[in-house]
């Protein structure tokens, strides 16, 4: 009985993985809402920036992920102007709602910070790190996804691959670089 347990089990998570497609670079970002700070919906339609918006999953407790803090603002402010939103979205199911609304205060970001309670944007969008971005150009479509930069320091920056990819969109020209993993702490899912 355990044993036929188990294989169902084994059968609806398979199903369930089979379900859950993420989005690729090119397709349409379908809209979603999940939770300000504040606990009110907030939509992706209600954040997007006339010229694209950037969505980057970020941690309270993430070294990595606070290490990014000071670039991801002055990433947020220098594109703002031009029209390009700045989102962050907390997945991690161990940072609570309060913490995560402490956390972006105390670090000062110009962004909203949503709560992704059950994994809704991660899973749509594949995130499995923090901090891990997301540019959606003008027309709603994924135009990259991946690491904000090469150096986790800060201190030896050779390669801003979001920030290029956000300047061909701005101009017209097609991200050379669309897909570029990622590093950092793994998002901590509501079913692991």
């Amino acid at each position: 009985m355990k044993r036929a347990a188990l294989i169902l089990t084994f059968v609806l998570a398979l199903a369930f993985a089979a379900s859950v497609q993420a989005v690729g670079v090119g397709a349409v970002v379908p809209n979603f809402s999940l939770a300000a700070t504040d606990g009110k919906a907030v939509s992706l339609n209600d954040v997007k920036g006339k010229n694209g918006t950037v969505l980057i999953f970020v941690a309270t407790r993430c070294p990595v992920s606070n290490g990014y803090n000071e670039r991801m603002t002055a990433l947020a402010k220098k594109y703002s102007s031009l029209g390009v939103n700045v989102v962050g979205i907390n997945s991690n199911v161990t940072e609570s709602p309060s913490e995560i609304k402490a956390h972006a205060a105390e670090k000062g970001f110009p962004f909203k910070v949503l709560v992704d309670k059950g994994d809704v944007a991660a899973d749509k969008l594949d995130a499995q790190v923090t901090p891990e971005a997301y540019l959606i150009d003008a027309a709603g479509k994924l135009a990259y996804r991946g690491r904000i930069d090469n150096d986790r320091s800060g201190e030896r920056v050779t390669a801003s691959e979001l920030a290029d990819a956000i300047d061909a969109v701005l101009t017209g020209k097609a991200v050379a670089k669309t897909d570029v993993r990622a590093f950092g702490c793994s998002i901590k899912r509501t079913v692991e």
